[in-house]
């Protein structure tokens, strides 16, 4: 399936490449660098860019969960995004988050993206409110007709109690209303299930909806995801080793899994950064987020380490915790002194 964009009422500031066909590979959620006072560090976060570009991944997914999208204003959303895009100047794909409550909400951060130049957009179900599978149907579609982008969806139930069914998923895949699909739900057995019946590992292409993306973003088990047919992962822990993830990516598209066996587990010996920060100091969000800007900051990428408001920084042991996962992983650090914040 080819994507052709038409003119739309929107202003474009950049305009974007189209999506031909399935996104595939590594495309990570990238983080958003923050000064002091939380505003966006635009140098940073080019800086980032181009070590994710460097690194050989495949398309950045801007103003995620990793991206403290739900933390930022819509000031700070547009600065990050138009950072991204320009700093990737068209040589990977850049897919923005749009994520927020309901529909009208959704669609105002969509119009913003399209015109900003982002190539696809991402969208949760509606969330805070309670939704019927025909209500979250009815949400995509209206997101679809009213931008002209291709439109990811984002499976994640810590953040988004409404789970998108396989029905519902595969439902909106064939209609040409999703153009593929982000798995943060951690619930292997079930995108087992929707890989199968959009035509299992060896049928995706003549199956039901051909030219849909399935994305994983269980970063510990891309490996399986890759063996059972998933387009590509979207790691977190690819901001800091964004290497790493397409070296695995490519050893499974080799059938050497082996070799993606072995780039898996060094990466789950990595991640485990993000238990950096002591459970009973800190919420998990906090300490990962917290520990894959510890590492950027600590490999010289971003100038500081904050995460946005109200969550804890890491303490000075946390952030030498994470400076030992990096040494351990083959990662150097350049000599930093003082706070990451």
């Amino acid at each position: 399936m080819s994507y052709v964009f038409h003119d739309h009422p929107e202003p474009a500031m950049a305009l974007p490449t189209p999506l031909h066909g399935p996104l595939h590979g590594v495309i990570p959620p990238v983080c958003t660098p923050l000064d002091p006072r939380g505003e966006v560090d635009t140098a940073s976060l080019t800086r980032l860019v181009h070590h994710l570009v460097a690194g050989g991944v495949h398309g950045l997914f801007a103003l995620g969960s990793t991206g403290e999208v739900a933390y930022l204003t819509d000031d700070r959303r547009a600065t990050a995004l138009e950072t991204v895009i320009k700093a990737a100047d068209g040589r990977v794909p850049v897919l923005a988050g749009v994520i927020d409550t309901t529909t009208p909400r959704v669609l105002d951060h969509a119009r913003a993206a399209a015109a900003l130049g982002a190539d696809a957009l991402v969208a949760t179900a509606p969330f805070y409110t309670r939704t019927h599978p025909r209500e979250i149907a009815a949400h995509f579609r209206h997101l679809r007709a009213a931008v002209d982008r291709p439109l990811f969806a984002y499976d994640i139930p810590m953040a988004v109690p409404s789970r998108l069914t396989p029905t519902v998923v595969r439902e909106l895949a064939e209609d040409g209303t999703l153009a593929g699909l982000k798995d943060s739900s951690g619930d292997e057995g079930a995108l087992r299930r929707l890989l199968v019946a959009l035509g299992g590992r060896t049928g995706r292409r003549t199956g039901p909806a051909p030219g849909f993306t399935i994305l994983t973003g269980s970063e510990l088990t891309v490996d399986g995801a890759l063996l059972a047919g998933a387009d590509g992962v979207v790691p977190g822990l690819g901001n800091v080793d964004p290497a790493g993830y397409v070296r695995l990516y490519e050893a499974a598209r080799a059938g050497d899994w082996a070799r993606a066996a072995a780039e898996q587990e060094r990466l789950a010996a990595l991640f485990g950064m993000v238990d950096a920060g002591p459970e009973a100091e800190m919420g998990r969000s906090s300490s990962a987020l917290g520990a894959f800007k510890a590492a950027l900051w600590l490999l010289g990428v971003i100038e500081h380490g904050a995460t946005a408001f109200p969550q804890l920084p890491l303490s000075e042991e946390s952030v030498r915790e994470v400076g030992r996962r990096l040494t351990a992983a083959g990662l150097e650090s350049v000599a930093r002194t003082g706070d990451t914040g």
